[in-house]
């Protein structure tokens, strides 16, 4: 059979790719010649998670599943409230009780799509080890367990129908030290000293039960760190657990072969059955050394056969230089105080990660303003921002969160140009608000000013967000003629409005901006002249 020209340029290409592949290897230097932060990512700047699990369907907030195993915590007494004593209805009980029955994927992706975000996040495993996907080494998933339903498959499609680029998030390197509350028991009260679900349910109890075939233990993992008999105060049971399981740890159990195994075999068939253009590891570096090394390289050497080239991105904490040469570091809920040479991200949320309704009746939301804010500081870094809009159990968001939703979208439906597709100018920008770099800083921040500027450069033109909105003329002095070596600023208007009245002195540029108008907030400046950029 005669093969074209074309026919043998592209077996080239794939072989090429096949041999690109095979040459990465699970070290840090063979990743680092093979990593870099592509163009697509440098170019979105703002993604949207969905933080969704069944922590969600309490509404209660972040870290349910374990807190509600901790007596003397706000959880514990809203679990026995509303479902029973966790050693009769424990967390296994809600993942049954999931069902995601409002949900439209469909829309919220349109939702999204229209507020500006150019990346979609979903959870494919958080800390409590439930797959919410098609998952061939874990029982515990979303098609055998709540929704029945491949939720990370079915994300998938309707991110990939609107054009927006796929991440996922995997949180389950976790799940062993997380659940080790499970295998407690209450320290005082009536019914003191009885051990809680996990520690007493086999396979063998669930006959007849909705989770009939599937393993307690494969779910909670089994006791690591079971506190012993005979802990008589609420007190001494928190010392246990913290000087013991503690609440965050970085390494493997203390038999890691079969979870660690597991958890790589897990990872791997999430990247080969979605094809995922990012990756959210829930870690500092990669989880348990060479099982991490071996799941980064895997997944470039997919990208490699898929693209020609590594085209997506993975992300973790607290990463180290060289580190950062083969990964991409993401500051939770936090700042960066400088701008980074490297591209990087942040993750945060308008309320808790996981969905509490307590937020939605005090109205206690990040505000659409505070958003724009962060992603405009982010941005002018080098960095994304990755914001989680939390999810009702149903599968629903609420009016006040649509309501942050739509202020962003007619915010981006202005102002976007200065975002997407942008790059940071000589300086991030400045102002008296000074922030501190590093994660989990966010509820440090309690306003920024007009005079707190920052800059971004697109298509040759530089542009300026004032983190507020200013009543009186705001002075710039990084816009002065000294400052611009000599360069004069021609033009000055609001992105969508108005020319913005201006004098440039050698030593400032002052701006003199009209009223906002309801509704608005952190004003883009558009500059043009000669020798900006």
């Amino acid at each position: 059979m005669k093969v074209g020209r074309r026919g043998l340029m592209a077996a080239a290409a794939a072989a090429m790719a096949t041999r690109a592949a095979a040459a990465i290897a699970p070290d840090w230097a063979s990743l680092t010649r093979a990593y870099t932060p592509p163009d697509w990512f440098r170019d979105a700047k703002f993604g949207i998670w969905a933080h969704w699990s069944a922590q969600c369907v309490p509404e209660a907030g972040d870290w349910y599943g374990r807190l509600m195993y901790v007596q003397g915590n706000p959880f514990y007494d809203h679990h026995l409230k509303h479902y029973g004593h966790p050693a009769d209805r424990g967390f296994l009980e809600i993942e049954g009780a999931w069902k995601a029955e409002a949900w439209d994927p469909e829309a919220l992706i349109a939702l999204y799509k229209k507020a500006g975000a150019k990346y979609f996040m979903a959870i494919a495993s958080h800390h409590d080890n439930l797959d919410t996907w098609n998952s061939s080494h874990h029982s515990w998933n979303t098609l055998r367990v709540g929704p029945k339903r491949d939720i990370i498959g079915t994300w998938e499609k309707a991110v990939r129908r609107a054009g927006l680029r796929f991440g996922v998030s995997n949180h389950s390197s976790h799940a062993w030290h997380w659940w080790q509350v499970a295998y407690g028991y209450d320290a005082e009260g009536p019914r003191r000293g009885e051990r809680y679900d996990a520690f007493k349910l086999t396979k063998a109890d669930g006959k007849g039960t909705w989770w009939e075939g599937l393993d307690p233990q494969e779910l909670y993992t089994g006791p690591w760190y079971a506190a012993p008999d005979g802990i008589t105060s609420i007190k001494a049971m928190d010392a246990w657990h913290d000087a013991h399981d503690g609440q965050w740890i970085e390494t493997a159990p203390p038999a890691p072969a079969r979870f660690v195994a597991n958890w790589l075999a897990r990872q791997q068939e999430l990247v080969e059955k979605y094809r995922p253009d990012m990756v959210y590891l829930d870690d500092t570096g990669v989880p348990f050394g060479a099982a991490g090394l071996e799941a980064l390289a895997h997944y470039y050497a997919k990208s490699t056969e898929w693209h020609g080239k590594v085209d997506v991105v993975v992300t973790a904490k607290k990463l180290t230089q060289d580190q950062r040469g083969a990964l991409m570091e993401d500051i939770e809920r936090g700042y960066s105080d400088h701008l980074r040479a490297e591209p990087w991200q942040t993750c945060t949320c308008i309320g808790d990660w996981h969905y509490n309704r307590q937020r939605f009746v005090d109205k206690s939301y990040v505000p659409a303003l505070q958003v724009i804010q962060r992603l405009c500081d982010v941005v002018s870094k080098n960095g994304n921002l990755l914001l989680s809009i939390p999810v009702r159990g149903n599968g629903t968001i609420d009016s006040e969160e649509e309501k942050i939703v739509a202020g962003i979208t007619a915010w981006m439906a202005i102002n976007g140009a200065a975002i997407h597709g942008s790059r940071p100018w000589r300086i991030y920008g400045e102002g008296p608000t000074r922030l501190e770099g590093g994660a989990f800083g966010e509820g440090k921040v309690t306003g920024f000013q007009p005079e707190d500027v920052r800059f971004t450069v697109k298509h040759g033109v530089l542009h300026m967000a004032l983190l507020a909105w200013p009543e009186r003329p705001v002075r710039v002095p990084s816009l002065g003629r000294r400052a611009l070596n000599g360069a004069r600023i021609a033009r000055a208007s609001l992105l969508g409005g108005d020319i913005v009245q201006i004098r440039q002195e050698p030593d400032a540029t002052t701006l003199t901006l009209p009223p906002a108008l309801p509704g608005q907030f952190v004003p883009v400046v558009r500059l043009e002249g000669d020798g900006l950029v």
